[in-house]
């Protein structure tokens, strides 16, 4: 595939100014604490790590926010947080970003997701989960998709940013994207559960290689199964593309022909490190959103979302790309 030139890239980035994208998903906190080993634990073989400081960043659909903010566009988060400590949390890195905090809705059933990573030598040691992943009840579904029914009216796109947390369950996903149809709003999706049937209709779908084999049911192993695992996507839900994103082989991009005939387009990787795949789904996922809202073809759009993920990548932790990273790679 023929990459995006300089100039297209431009004209398309420059309309990132200002696009309103309403991220629906499972927000979360991304604490980070960053120390270094020097000896092993006696009390057990596990090593100790000597803290230097303690980060926080934003994370699941929350870097996704980030990740819009980044490049110019001014998202709108909606989902559901705990009523504890970590909820302020959560909203004040959402002030610091001048953006709005009041689609965050309380639950006091839930804790405020958090994931805790600690690291040595800029290498993860291991990973702590405060979550629930229970579905969400009746009455937090039937606020959250009053919240975003009024929040699409003047939105130029849709990211549902889903990690599992059971706050996009199947009945919140077919209120939310029949509003979304009504508008003709661009939807994209980057999914978590086996089945994909309740993702639509949408836009673009972006699973990774795990779960397009496992929503397909097909074991990919090689080009020729990818080509069918992504044939068998496109063909069982109701989305004009299925991007899948394959890590350090790129990605492989499926769009629905005019007479429902497929063709892949494989986008090779432009990361020149990998230090860090934290958090590159969420960049993926906004970049592309962005791109669609700002003008681009899918095919365009995909590709900036490649080089996108590129710079992240190389960064430690969870991270973002502005719109001059993005434009420097091409």
């Amino acid at each position: 595939m023929k990459d995006v030139t300089r100039q297209r890239a431009q004209t398309v980035a420059d309309k990132f100014t200002g696009k309103r994208i309403v991220v629906l998903g499972d927000l979360m906190l991304d604490e980070f604490i960053w120390g270094r080993v020097r000896r092993i634990s006696p009390e057990a073989p596990v090593p100790v790590v000597e803290v230097d400081r303690q980060t926080l960043a934003l994370g699941g659909a929350g870097n996704v926010v980030a990740n819009l903010v980044a490049l110019g566009a001014a998202p709108v988060p909606i989902g559901v947080v705990g009523t504890d400590s970590n909820a302020e949390r959560l909203r004040e890195s959402f002030r610091e970003l001048n953006v709005r905090s009041d689609g965050l809705l309380p639950d006091p059933s839930r804790p405020t997701t958090v994931k805790t990573r600690i690291i040595a030598h800029n290498q993860q040691v291991v990973r702590a989960d405060r979550e629930s992943r229970s579905p969400i009840g009746s009455e937090t579904e039937a606020l959250l998709v009053e919240a975003f029914l009024d929040e699409i009216k003047t939105a130029d796109a849709i990211v549902l940013s889903d990690y599992g947390k059971g706050m996009l369950t199947p009945g919140l996903l077919s209120k939310v994207l029949a509003g979304a149809r009504q508008r003709e709003l661009i939807v994209c999706v980057d999914p978590k559960m086996r089945r994909f049937d309740c993702y639509q209709p949408v836009t673009v779908i972006t699973p990774n290689n795990q779960e397009a084999a496992e929503a397909s049911g097909v074991i990919i192993e090689d080009e020729a199964t990818l080509a069918e695992a992504g044939r068998r996507l496109l063909e069982s839900i109701d989305t004009r593309a299925v991007l899948i994103t394959r890590g350090e082989e790129g990605m492989s991009l499926f769009v629905r022909g005019s007479k429902d005939a497929t063709d892949v387009t494989h986008i090779p990787t432009v990361a020149r490190e990998v230090y860090d795949v934290t958090g590159a789904g969420d960049t993926v996922i906004a970049t592309l959103a962005l791109a669609l809202a700002s003008g681009a073809s899918i095919e365009e759009a995909a590709v900036l979302a490649n080089h996108a993920a590129g710079v992240v990548v190389g960064k430690v932790g969870t991270a973002s790309v502005t719109r001059e990273e993005l434009l420097g790679t091409i």
